[in-house]
Parts: structure tokens; C-alpha cells; sequence
């Protein structure tokens, strides 16, 4: 019998720092304070691709 992997899924890699490569300034993430992957314009509350996992484990989880 094949043995499945208790957690399957890992978290992605962080995204790479922006650089000044002269786009738009990156957002900051609400929760960590990391560069995010979206431009500072962007409306609402941006997080990091780390943050957006661990959320999203977390609505998964919740119910």
C-alpha cells in the first residue's frame, strides 16, 4: 500500500525582491511587511505570497 504524504502541499518560495528595474513601486504586505508582487496602486490589502498561503491554509482549514 502507497503511502500518501500527510501534508502534501509546501509553501511557495518567496517572491524575489523588486529591484530598480524602473516599474511601479511594490506594495507592501499588511502582514509582514514584505514586498508584495503588486504594484503600491493596487486597492485593498496586498500580501506576499507567503502571507497569501498561510491564509489561504487557513480558510481551508477553518471550515
Amino acid at each position: 500500500m502507497e503511502s500518501v504524504p500527510r501534508y502534501p502541499c509546501e509553501p511557495p518560495a518567496p517572491a524575489p525582491a523588486p529591484s530598480d528595474s524602473g516599474g511601479p513601486p511594490f506594495a507592501e504586505c499588511v502582514l509582514c511587511r514584505e514586498p508584495t508582487e503588486y504594484p503600491e496602486s493596487v486597492k485593498g490589502a496586498t500580501l506576499c505570497p507567503v502571507c497569501e498561503w498561510q491564509e489561504a491554509q487557513r480558510g481551508a482549514c477553518s471550515g
